[in-house]
C-alpha cells in the first residue's frame, strides 16, 4: 500500500530541526547586515574561511600588525604581493588611501571579487604567473603556504623568489624552520601569529631582512 511508504522517510529530530533553522536563520541574518551595513568587503570574515582548502584567518590584531610590517617594508609607492594570505591583503585594502599597491594571489576564486588585483595562484605550478606579474616586481612577498609540508614550502618558495626583490615575510608553522631557513634563507621572528580561530600547530613567522617584527 502507498501510505506504508511514508514510514521509510527519515524524520529529522526536533532538536535537529531547531539548529537547521537557527542557522539558516544566522546566515540571512549575516547576509542581511552585509547589505544593509554598506557592507567592508575588505573586513576580515566577510569570505568565510574553508576548511577543505586548509584556510584559517588571521586575528584582526595579528593582520593589522602583518600588514603594517608590509607597508614599512614595501616603502613610498612600494608594490606588495599577498600569496595565500588575503586576511593580510583585506588589511592593507582598508589603508586605503596610502601610497602602495597590493596583489592577492589565491588559489580560491571567491577572491576574484577582488578584480584585477585578484590572481588565481595554484603552489603546484609556482611559475604559472601572468605577464603582468614580472619578474622581482615587488618590495615584499608575504606568503602563507597552505599546508604544512615541504613540497608545499618548496613550491610556494620558488613564486616568491620569483617576484619579489628581495625581501621576504612568511608565515607557516614552527616545525617547518628548517624547510623556511633552507629554501628561503629566513629567520623566525619573535612575534607570534594568531588566527580567528586557535590552531593545534604552533604558528610562527620569518623574515630575511631587518624587521619590526622582533
Amino acid at each position: 500500500k502507498m501510505d506504508d511508504d511514508d514510514d521509510d522517510i527519515p524524520q529529522l529530530s526536533s532538536h535537529t530541526l531547531a539548529a537547521l533553522q537557527e542557522f539558516y536563520l544566522e546566515q540571512q541574518q549575516r547576509e542581511g547586515m552585509k547589505t544593509s551595513q554598506g557592507f567592508n568587503q575588505y573586513s576580515i570574515g566577510s569570505i568565510e574561511e574553508d576548511w577543505q582548502l586548509s584556510q584559517f584567518w588571521y586575528s584582526d590584531e595579528t593582520a593589522s600588525c602583518l600588514a603594517k610590517e608590509a607597508v614599512l617594508a614595501a616603502g613610498k609607492g612600494g608594490r606588495i604581493a599577498c600569496i595565500s594570505a588575503p586576511s593580510v591583503y583585506q588589511k592593507l585594502k582598508e589603508r586605503d588611501g596610502e601610497d602602495f599597491s597590493v596583489w592577492i594571489l589565491e588559489y580560491d576564486r571567491r577572491f576574484s571579487v577582488y578584480g584585477e588585483e585578484f590572481i588565481f595562484y595554484d603552489y603546484n605550478h609556482p611559475l604559472d604567473l601572468p605577464e603582468k606579474l614580472l619578474p622581482h616586481s615587488f618590495d615584499i612577498v608575504i606568503a602563507d603556504p597552505p599546508y604544512l609540508s615541504e613540497e608545499c614550502l618548496q613550491k610556494t618558495a620558488e613564486t616568491i623568489k620569483y617576484l619579489t626583490k628581495g625581501k621576504i615575510l612568511l608565515c607557516t608553522g614552527a616545525v617547518m624552520e628548517e624547510q623556511a631557513v633552507k629554501h628561503l634563507g629566513v629567520k623566525m621572528c619573535k612575534f607570534i601569529p594568531k588566527h580567528s580561530r586557535n590552531l593545534a600547530n604552533e604558528f610562527r613567522c620569518y623574515v630575511n631582512y631587518a624587521s619590526g617584527l622582533d
